[in-house]
């Protein structure tokens, strides 16, 4: 046997002072930039472009602008602008310009006193100087005292470049042009450094548009403007909201609403230990709370926070205040004594809970106050424990005024119906679904009868649902069983989109789909626990195949969006004609791709007479090895990813067909009336 070795000394073990390292500067954030941003992805790329503009809408709601243009360049660069006071440019530490210590030094800018900004969105002061960090150049501009001031900065150095393009270092400002002298402002643009980002990245028009939509939202009478220079002919487009948030709820609205949009103010104090001059001292903070909501029929809820100008996607105190100050007020206020809930009273379960309450909720909360303490530099959830009771206070006193005489009575009554059956329809559903588990423990594996299961789960296992067992007959015979399940659909599929949660629970086959896929529904879905890596839809080419397609993505939708976010769900595409010539078997999946192909087919002696082609009238006139090779083989299938937009469009779809093909005649009638400009009446055969 051989000697043991010796491990060698690796220099990774030892640990002297030679390990302490200091990171200077802007290294910090270079070394570790997603303790800043997020990560290096697309979200911390778009996180400098909030930063800048954050910036602006802080000026804007200090009362010093009310204008800010973004624009997006050809080279990759994004530039934001503001007329505010301008970043100040006289010198700070005897050498360097406040505007140089801004874009160099982390943790410098005007927001930590409260002097220059009462409440802002940036609050540790990293902003700018993190923009820089993560740029391979920036050149800030501003306009003050008569003239424009220009500092460029080459990978964090500042200077300025000549007339031939050298750069020059230096700490000093250039002055470019004489301006008039009330003329004030701040122009930023940076070019992110691609050696820190992730390979391809490219800043997205669409959620640059979404951001600068929202911020007017924050600061009414501000006009946000975003140019984008690398789609030519595409005009730049301009936002502006009077309204403030009432105007953000009416935006994310969709639906019928329940109630008009409600505003609730209010203002509230804390105190709060902060150093000052070296010792902690107790300070009184002053904290402003905005809330506009309203209810629209449906189920989903749509809650928008912001902490001053700041959107907080993750929530944190002030959302956590609002939710238990408007569960509480339902229930007492609103519910309190409701005839339809009595019967629950006995057993105790005539209480609102939260996903009642907020069901089809649409709301925006707003808090404004002076350093607020966020969880993680990139500020998406708000940490300042006092804040939760302010927002509560505030909520619960408007929101109960409203429902006891400010608000309009049939509102009241209508979001009081809605609310009650919310509870009744949640009661019920416990109860069925636990009725359903007690049956299905009865049996082996509790899973749908009609069910032909794979025999290995997970991320590569597929659940092909098929229209009818006159498929599913081909379908099971042609699959391969070790990965792929057929699920036949064999009575109406539930149109989700218009039916309650009672509805879509008692429908049989929304319930075959919920259980085989087995990662439950609504709100309780869980993506993780899904026995199938993916979702096929495999219907007839007709247009009662296109109906149960759009029934089944609509139900997808709004029970088991995780899914289609994840890209997980997929349509089938079978053949509509098949023709054979010789020893071939040609199948064409379109009316322009069989003519295409007879086109082909007769270039030589060959007469489009002699092609017999077939159409299919279903699935089930196909044999095995033809659904096999078009529907099932994935060397040879074609499969169309679904997506969230599919899901709107097959949810429209569904509700036209209920229209045009329900039991509803007078509004199918309207309808005619209402689009009959649309028939074609040469068309008609009449």
């Amino acid at each position: 046997m051989a000697a043991a070795k010796t491990p060698a000394t690796n220099r990774s073990d030892t640990y002297d002072e030679k390990s302490i390292q200091l990171l200077e500067g802007l290294d910090a954030v270079r070394k570790r930039p997603g303790m800043y941003i997020g990560g290096t992805g697309g979200e911390g790329l778009h996180h400098l472009v909030w930063e800048l503009i954050d910036n602006a809408v802080d000026e804007a709601a200090a009362g010093h602008a009310n204008l800010i243009e973004v624009t997006l360049h050809r080279d990759g660069s994004v530039e934001v602008a503001d007329n505010g006071r301008g970043i100040p440019i006289g010198k700070k530490d005897g050498k360097r310009t406040a505007l140089e210590i801004v874009f160099t030094e982390l943790h410098a800018g005007g927001k930590f006193g409260g002097g220059a900004y009462s409440a802002s969105g940036g609050l540790h002061g990293v902003g700018a100087s993190v923009v820089n960090a993560l740029a391979s150049k920036l050149v800030a501009e501003v306009d003050r005292d008569g003239a424009t001031h220009r500092l460029t900065f080459v990978h964090r150095v500042p200077g300025r470049v000549d007339a031939k393009g050298h750069f020059k270092a230096g700490s000093g400002l250039e002055v470019v042009r004489k301006i008039p002298p009330k003329r004030t402002g701040t122009r930023v643009r940076f070019w992110p450094d691609l050696d820190i980002f992730d390979p391809g990245l490219a800043i997205d028009a669409e959620l640059v548009r979404d951001h600068c939509a929202q911020v007017c939202f924050l600061v009414p009478g501000l006009k946000v403007r975003l140019v984008d220079k690398r789609a030519p002919g595409r005009e730049p487009e301009e936002f502006l909201a009077r309204g403030g948030l009432a105007d953000l709820v009416e935006t994310l609205s969709i639906g019928e609403p329940v109630t008009d949009v409600v505003t609730l103010h209010g203002v509230g104090t804390f105190e709060e230990k902060i150093p000052v001059d070296g010792k902690m001292s107790l300070v009184e903070r002053t904290c402003t709370v905005d809330v506009a909501l309203r209810w629209v029929k449906g189920y989903d809820t749509v809650l928008s926070s912001f902490v001053n100008t700041i959107p907080t996607t993750e929530g944190g105190t002030h959302v956590s205040g609002f939710d238990r100050a408007l569960t509480k007020v339902a229930n007492d206020a609103l519910l309190s004594g409701a005839k339809k809930l009595a019967k629950l009273s006995k057993s105790g379960k005539d209480r609102a809970e939260k996903s009642d309450v907020q069901e089809g909720l649409v709301a925006a909360v707003k808090v404004t106050f002076p350093e607020p303490q966020f969880k993680g530099q990139t500020k998406q959830e708000l940490g300042t424990p006092a804040i939760g009771s302010i927002v509560y206070e505030v909520v619960r006193d408007n929101f109960g005024n409203w429902i006891d005489g400010g608000g309009k009575k049939t509102h009241v009554n209508a979001l009081r119906e809605k609310l009650t059956q919310a509870v009744l329809t949640r009661v019920q559903t416990k109860a069925n679904l636990e009725a359903r588990r007690k049956a299905s423990a009865l049996s082996s594996a509790g899973m749908p009868d009609k069910l032909a299961d794979c025999r290995v789960h997970g991320p590569d296992a597929e659940l092909l649902i098929v229209e009818g067992d006159s498929a599913a007959g081909p379908a099971k015979a042609g699959r391969n069983a070790e990965y792929m399940a057929v699920l036949p659909l064999r009575g109406k599929v539930v149109n989700a989109g218009k039916s309650t949660l009672k509805q879509v629970v008692e429908n049989a086959e929304a319930q075959a789909l919920f259980t085989a896929i087995g990662a439950g529904s609504g709100k309780d879905f869980k993506l993780a626990d899904a026995r199938y890596g993916r979702i096929i839809i495999l219907c007839d080419a007709d247009v009662d195949g296109s109906h149960i397609r759009c029934l089944l993505l609509t139900l997808i939708h709004a029970y088991m969006r995780p899914l289609l976010e994840d890209g997980r769900v997929f349509a089938a595409q079978p053949p509509l004609y098949t023709v054979k010539v010789g020893d071939r078997t040609i199948h064409a999946f379109s009316e322009e791709e069989k003519l295409a192909l007879t086109d082909e087919l007769t270039r030589g002696n060959r007469k489009a007479e002699n092609l017999q082609w077939v159409r299919f009238k279903g699935l089930g006139e196909m044999d095995v090895e033809e659904l096999a090779v078009t529907c099932l083989d994935p060397g040879t299938r074609i499969l169309r990813r679904l997506t969230m937009d599919d899901a709107q469009a097959a949810a429209d779809a569904a509700e036209l067909f209920d229209t045009l093909f329900g039991n509803d005649v007078a509004k199918r009638r309207q309808y005619l009336l209402e689009n009959s400009d649309l028939v074609d009446r040469e068309a008609l055969d009449v």
